[in-house]
């Protein structure tokens, strides 16, 4: 069975490793190619856009390729619809694998809205110093705010940026003492961040709440209608297995 796993995130690549070492599944990752240094699966590795849902489906069917997983960033709305509906189009399986969302906790002070036009809207009146963790494309949202912003991505932003910033570039994961100390350091007011989930990045909301900062969180585009959802790599696995 020929595998399509989409993403480059850490559940990917589990998938990927997990299937490699499997006698009878055979994988090919596709990554978006946004990130410069990617950290690579195992085994075969496409980068790249395919040309929309259409120019998927084709490749789909030009490389025999039998289940689609979508396991891309939560954010990543594009792709997805795209897998969607290019499995549905050729008739094949399709499972988008998604980590829980982080839980608001008791001193928390997040405030949850539904973009980044929102985000750039709602933070402007909660400080004067902003604390960007959203990655380096979403950036050109807040470039008209009049804020001083500090900004973290792996990656620099390739599009307009706040006037105002201090761009630093790091990759998780981060710990809780190095967020608190990079808050204090930087004066920030208010965090502004993805609903992504996982453990790389949570510390800088536990150093919020200590600090009772004001949080931010963009919420999670929804999945395509129908979509078969699973939250874990054990339960990703139990239904590829199921596919066979």
């Amino acid at each position: 069975m020929k595998i399509l796993i989409l993403g480059g995130t850490r559940e990917a690549r589990e998938i990927a490793d997990i299937a490699s070492g499997e006698r009878g599944f055979e994988i090919v990752s596709s990554l978006a190619g946004r990130v410069r240094e990617p950290v690579l699966p195992i085994g075969a590795v496409r980068v790249g856009g395919f040309g929309g849902a259409e120019g998927l489906r084709k490749w789909l069917g030009d490389n025999g390729i039998d289940v689609v997983i979508d396991a891309t960033h939560p954010f990543a709305g594009g792709i997805t619809a795209n897998a969607a509906q290019a499995a549905a189009a050729a008739g094949l399986p399709v499972l988008h694998v998604r980590r829980p969302g982080w839980s608001e906790q008791a001193g928390d002070r997040w405030i949850g809205v539904p973009n980044l036009a929102a985000a750039a809207e709602t933070v402007a009146g909660l400080g004067e110093r902003v604390f960007l963790t959203i990655g380096r494309q979403g950036v050109a949202a807040f470039a008209g705010s009049q804020q001083w912003f500090l900004i973290r991505a792996i990656d620099p932003p390739e599009d307009a940026v706040p006037a105002r910033h201090e761009l630093l570039l790091a990759r998780g994961p981060f710990s809780v003492a190095d967020e608190t100390a990079l808050l204090t350091d930087r004066r920030i007011d208010v965090l502004v961040t993805k609903d992504s989930g996982g453990a790389l990045t949570e510390a800088k909301l536990a150093a919020a709440r200590a600090l009772a900062l004001p949080v931010v969180m963009i919420e999670r585009p929804p999945l395509p209608a129908g979509a078969v959802q699973v939250e874990t790599i054990a339960a990703a696995w139990d239904w590829l297995r199921q596919q066979a």
